[in-house]
């Protein structure tokens, strides 16, 4: 459950960097409101995960999540460059990922 939980709060990074894209230095309220709720449910998620997985596993998978699912945001809905060498990047860092997964503790 705690792997569901930090896979979740991943994601909810992902929802507050792209919301912080449209919140213009926070004068966009609907868009403020999105970051907010979804800093909030990310950083939550992340400290009930790390409640049984190690805080190092448990932080490099949740930025992991985070910077992984920005990135692809950013290719697919905001035109940023899908070369060969940054699909190669990420697949490599998706890989470590999974690699902390299978070497952690059981959570």
């Amino acid at each position: 459950m705690a792997w569901v939980l930090l896979i979740a709060g991943g994601l909810f990074e992902v929802g507050f960097t792209t919301c912080l894209r449209y919140a213009d230095g926070f004068r966009n309220l609907p868009w403020t409101l999105g970051f907010l709720v979804s800093v909030t449910l990310s950083m939550v998620l992340l400290e009930m995960a790390a409640r049984t997985i190690p805080m190092g596993t448990a932080y490099a998978v949740w930025t992991g999540i985070g910077a992984l699912g920005t990135v692809v945001i950013g290719m697919l809905w905001f035109g940023e460059a899908a070369t060969p060498v940054r699909l190669l990047l990420i697949a490599g860092a998706v890989a470590c990922i999974a690699g902390l997964k299978l070497t952690g503790a059981p959570a």
